[in-house]
């Protein structure tokens, strides 16, 4: 059967790997990401989706974006909350405010005002699943990563508490990737070391038919 699949953060990385995956495999997907050119470039490949430039720092945008979604009939049945940012490495008392208040505003207040604006279509069919993308990171502590992790830690908490408030029959899930090969990774480890990770298209097609299976009796769980 095929679903309406809601991906934010399609233009790099996971997003777009699992939005071609998605696609491969017979599903609608309706994706967003702060990247303007490389959204006009999956509309023009993907033309029976549907693509927008959306940066879901701002509410508005993201409202915009979900409306535009409800006037399609085109209430997701899986949204997968994928865009976030990553940090260079630092002790806490050296990374910058703005870094500080870019990293809270993407990797949570974004996951919150997607959440906000997409699943009341969701709860209204009492169907679906809403995996939010957290990271080893949001699961234990490492040096230098202290932001990163708080965002993390908040998503894994967040998932928890979302998870006891939907209908039965819906689920809400975290799922910490594996090390692929990413921008974020590249951050970490740096360019070369990062180049020895799994793909993300090689993580995709792998991990694709795995988020397609969770259902209602996952709900509220940390996944890998």
């Amino acid at each position: 059967m095929t679903k309406h699949i809601v991906i934010t953060g399609v233009a790099h990385g996971l997003g777009r790997a699992m939005t071609q995956e998605f696609i491969a495999l017979g599903h609608q997907v309706m994706g967003c990401d702060v990247d303007c050119e490389a959204i006009a470039q999956l509309q023009q490949q993907f033309p029976e989706h549907y693509f927008k430039c959306v940066d879901v720092m701002h509410d508005s945008q993201v409202k915009a974006w979900a409306d535009e979604i409800e006037a399609d009939h085109l209430a997701p049945d899986l949204l997968i909350n994928n865009a976030g940012v990553m940090h260079p490495l630092a002790s806490l008392w050296e990374i910058p405010a703005s870094t500080v208040d870019r990293i809270l505003d993407v990797n949570v207040k974004g996951v919150i005002h997607v959440i906000r604006h997409l699943v009341p279509m969701m709860v209204a069919q009492q169907r679906g699943t809403i995996i939010n993308i957290s990271a080893k990171w949001g699961r234990i502590a490492a040096p230098q990563a202290a932001l990163f992790c708080a965002s993390k830690w908040a998503i894994e908490g967040l998932t928890q508490a979302l998870a006891k408030e939907l209908p039965p029959g819906m689920a809400a899930v975290t799922f910490s990737p594996t090390a692929v090969h990413t921008q974020a990774l590249e951050i970490i480890h740096g360019v070369e070391k990062a180049k020895t990770y799994i793909t993300p298209n090689s993580w995709a097609s792998e991990t694709v038919p795995v988020l397609l299976s969770i259902g209602s009796e996952m709900n509220g769980r940390s996944l890998t």
